[in-house]
């Protein structure tokens, strides 16, 4: 596939924009923060905000910032989102705006979601008069974890006056620059964690006649739960559970008394909530109970499905249609069991949440998410800001 940074139709006062919106996006590249720490970040957005006649909120949910803008005529209160967090990589780029803080990097694209968020506010701003309701401009930290969006909604956010509906988007490396990803109903899965730990009873390597071996507890433990979801949960359910750390033993010669492993539940049922924990726990306690040994298990419910709303999916569909180059067009099918807790805003309030594609293989900005090598195409900024605005025209007609 031939990738394309020429993006089009955006209107002029937005294609203005687009080396402002760089600018932006490399200076919050360079500051990265991690979640519930974005002080500077928020500074920056609050900075920016005031500078266009904003009188913005800050020290929402410790380091939220948001904004409101009513325009000339009546309408619907809509809210758009983008959160401000990095992720705790030590960056292998070399690119001039690399991260000046180490061990912390934009590796997930939220530099670029903030940078549209602030091109967003500053056209509405300078265009006021066409503007129709009022917009809620959210800017979330800690999506990365623990979450930003259910202490926001807590603090209010969506309160005085009541958000109508709300529209995000995440810059996505798994397609093409310029493409757009979006569907009704579940787009990205519920993301569970959970940690358990395993007791037995430790001793010589050479006399395990003696001993409750927590090690080998836990290994069964961790080869049995990938069967949960082969055997227990429907194929026609997409659902992952993955261990992703097992920490045991301290000696070759010595049987360890003790286990932890954790690890993460992915899924786009909701009703899975009250399936997956209960079986996962069933497994880890026969095979305890089998051996012997004793458990703890903590079980975290992290995000919720993030589920799209049809009527929403169809307008930003529709604006997609208009603006999307046809060579690129839309991906109605993108799904990925990914999480992320604009899930929270959706279980409030109807909207829809869209990848809005960011790679492009020929400039070699076409490393995942989470990367230490990530980045994307810049060329795509003006055309979120595009998509967001158009987004807030569309409703109501």
């Amino acid at each position: 596939m031939t990738v394309t940074t020429s993006i089009a139709p955006i209107r002029p006062a937005i294609h203005a924009l687009q080396p402002q919106l760089v600018q932006w996006r490399r200076g919050l590249h360079q500051r990265p923060e991690l979640g519930f720490r974005e002080v500077e970040t928020a500074a920056r957005v609050a900075e920016l905000l005031r500078q266009w006649g904003y009188e913005p909120q800050t020290g929402i949910a410790h380091t939220g910032v948001m904004a409101v803008i009513s325009g000339a005529k009546p309408g619907s209160v809509l809210g758009l989102r983008a959160d401000m967090d990095a992720l705790p990589i030590q960056e292998l780029n070399t690119v001039p705006y690399r991260s000046q803080i180490a061990g912390v990097m934009h590796a997930c694209g939220h530099d670029g979601h903030t940078a549209i968020l602030l091109g967003v506010a500053h056209y509405l701003a300078h265009h006021r008069e066409h503007l129709r309701g009022t917009v809620k401009l959210i800017f979330q930290p800690a999506e990365e974890g623990p979450g930003g969006a259910k202490p926001m909604i807590e603090c209010g956010v969506l309160e005085n006056p009541r958000v109508e509906a709300m529209f995000g988007l995440h810059l996505w490396n798994d397609l093409p620059a310029g493409a757009v990803g979006v569907r009704s109903g579940a787009l990205m899965a519920a993301s569970d964690f959970f940690r358990c730990h395993i007791q037995g009873r430790g001793g010589h390597g050479a006399k395990p006649q003696q001993t409750v071996d927590a090690l080998l507890v836990a290994a069964q433990a961790v080869v049995a739960l990938q069967s949960l979801v082969a055997r227990q949960i429907s194929p026609l359910e997409p659902a992952v559970v993955t261990v992703g750390e097992l920490h045991s033993g301290h000696a070759r010669n010595v049987i360890a008394d003790q286990a932890t492993f954790g690890g993460t539940v992915r899924y786009f049922n909701p009703e899975l909530a009250g399936v997956i924990p209960q079986k996962l726990e069933a497994i880890i306690q026969g095979i305890c109970q089998a051996y012997g040994a004793t458990y703890q298990l903590d079980y975290e419910y992290l995000y919720p499905p993030l589920v799209n709303h049809p009527a929403m999916a169809d307008l930003v569909r529709t604006v997609a249609q208009a603006v999307v180059e046809p060579g690129l067009g839309l991906m109605p099918d993108c799904q990925t069991l990914g999480g992320e807790d604009m899930a929270f805003f959706l279980q409030e309030v109807p909207g829809c949440y869209f990848f809005l594609g960011s790679a492009n293989p020929l400039k070699g900005l076409d490393f995942p998410h989470h990367h230490p090598r990530f980045d994307f195409d810049e060329a795509v900024l003006s055309l979120g800001v595009e998509l967001l605005i158009r987004c807030l025209e569309q409703y109501g007609h």
